[in-house]
């Protein structure tokens, strides 16, 4: 009986460790709807090109030598041309080809980017495409429904979910904003806002991460982060999170860490983490690589 007794407390230490059932559901959700987000018919896994534009006139279509080259049932060797003169895209369709603009037949017009939020959608047969704007380069993003990507999704792959990195962070505010340049994996930079410094503990170990302003309703924070299961048992070139502000606090759970678009499709521009971003520390919680990577 002593023995049982003295084996009780350890139990007990063990069950109050483990994560609440209400918790749990929360984070399945989460989970659930990620995976939906992926594979929705415009979701990241459709994506099938990303097509630079020079300056001038692109011809696009399915003849191979356009260099905006559309494939699919139905696109004609010639759609239409995108002309490029500065920062301005302007759309040329060709006559009689069933092009739509935002759901309404295609005339000569500028396109917008998606450099102020919503895009212009063009669509082709199955073929969905906009323009985008990365630094000084202006492209085209391509998504079919039927992409390899999209119909051979095997699903995601999770570390068991661990309350221990549901941690919170106090925000150490700069003096002022601090304009930060993120570079991209294709080599382009992006000017953004951080606020400050989350200031957090994960298994004593205290540490930091900077945060970047996204929106325009200053609490909501983006944090790109690498840690030392990046590369190995995470996507190497780290993972994302959203984080909230209360006052100057934040709840940074990693449990809701994700892999970026880049890691299911070469066709993604992912931001990479700042310089200060680089954790000393395997956190594993969240989103682990994917299968296909």
């Amino acid at each position: 009986m002593r023995g049982l007794a003295g084996l009780a407390p350890v139990w007990l230490v063990l069950i109050s460790c483990a994560p609440d059932s209400g918790y749990i559901t929360e984070i399945e959700a989460w989970q659930k709807e990620r995976a939906e987000k992926l594979q929705a018919e415009d979701g990241w896994l459709a994506l099938v090109g990303l097509h630079w534009l020079a300056d001038g006139d692109n011809r696009f279509g399915s003849d191979p030598e356009n260099p905006v080259r559309l494939e699919g049932d139905g696109i004609p060797p010639l759609a239409g041309i995108l002309a490029l003169e500065g920062a301005t895209v302007h759309l040329v369709p060709a006559e009689g080809v069933a092009l739509t603009v935002n759901g309404e037949p295609a005339s000569v017009r500028i396109l917008r980017d998606d450099l102020e939020g919503t895009p212009d959608v063009l669509r082709l047969g199955r073929l969905v495409f906009h323009v985008i704007r990365r630094g000084d380069r202006l492209g085209v993003r391509v998504k079919d429904p039927e992409a390899p990507t999209r119909t051979g999704f095997r699903g995601l792959t999770y570390y068991p979910i661990d309350p221990r990195y549901r941690v919170e962070a106090r925000l150490d505010r700069y003096a002022a904003p601090k304009p930060i340049q993120i570079q991209s994996v294709i080599g382009t930079a992006e000017d953004r806002v951080s606020p400050g410094r989350l200031e957090f503990e994960l298994d004593g170990t205290s540490m930091s991460l900077e945060p970047l302003n996204e929106g325009t309703d200053g609490v909501t924070l983006f944090v790109i982060f690498q840690d030392r299961t990046s590369g190995r048992e995470t996507y190497g070139a780290g993972r994302y999170l959203y984080a909230t502000l209360d006052g100057d606090r934040a709840l940074l759970d990693f449990n809701k860490a994700y892999n970026p678009p880049c890691a299911f499709t070469p066709f993604a521009t992912c931001p990479l983490p700042p310089r200060g971003n680089r954790l000393a520390v395997a956190v594993r919680a969240g989103e682990r690589a994917y299968a296909e990577h």
